[in-house]
């Protein structure tokens, strides 16, 4: 992977940990907390899964490939959900775990 690519993957990925964090808080604080568990629960998974790809990829690991493919799935999902709740937080959140599931399937393919 070039290394111009490798850095804009890298910071694609940063902003989703971000976003995803973000958006993890904010339900946490929503009035009907109950609702928003498996938005809070893939937020985690989404944030975790984008962090670990982004070590992969600094580190030039052969597994890279692979684990592209699940994060891009991992985003997908986080986005699905994330675009079911109205409030502002799920639905960037949403916007910026699509884009990053585009990134991965570039590097999965």
């Amino acid at each position: 992977m070039e290394r111009e690519h490798q850095e804009s993957l890298i910071r694609t990925l940063q902003n989703c940990v971000k976003t995803c964090n973000i958006c993890f808080e904010a339900c946490l604080n929503e009035e009907h907390v109950e609702m928003m568990a498996d938005c809070i629960r893939l937020d985690r998974e989404c944030a975790e899964v984008c962090s670990l790809l982004g070590q992969f990829v600094s580190r030039g690991s052969q597994f890279t490939t692979e684990l592209a493919g699940l994060c891009a799935k991992v985003c997908e999902a986080c986005g699905n959900e994330c675009k079911k709740h109205n409030h502002e937080h799920c639905q960037r959140c949403a916007q910026i775990c699509f884009a990053c599931a585009e990134e991965c399937h570039r590097i999965a393919a």
